[in-house]
């Protein structure tokens, strides 16, 4: 075992009973949002490379959406 996993054991051995299985869960939770989180990051990372993400102007946006219904249908 690892020094992290000896910790979380030992750490796990000093609760209650009664604890130990809300932490388990609990821990479980958080590991796989993190492995979620992790996999999204890398997508956009990957989109960034491939060129598939374009740099956002708020400006731009705000002069579009201000633009007159005909003038957006043409674009």
């Amino acid at each position: 075992m690892t020094s992290t996993t000896e910790k979380a054991a030992a750490a796990l051995e000093l609760l209650p009973e009664e604890m130990r299985e809300p932490a388990v869960a609990y821990l479980l939770e958080q590991a796989e949002k993190y492995r979620v989180l992790k996999e999204l990051v890398a997508e956009g990372m990957s989109d960034v490379s491939e060129g598939r993400v374009a740099e956002w102007s708020f400006a731009e946006f705000l002069r579009e959406a201000r633009a007159p219904e005909t003038s957006r249908d043409s674009g």
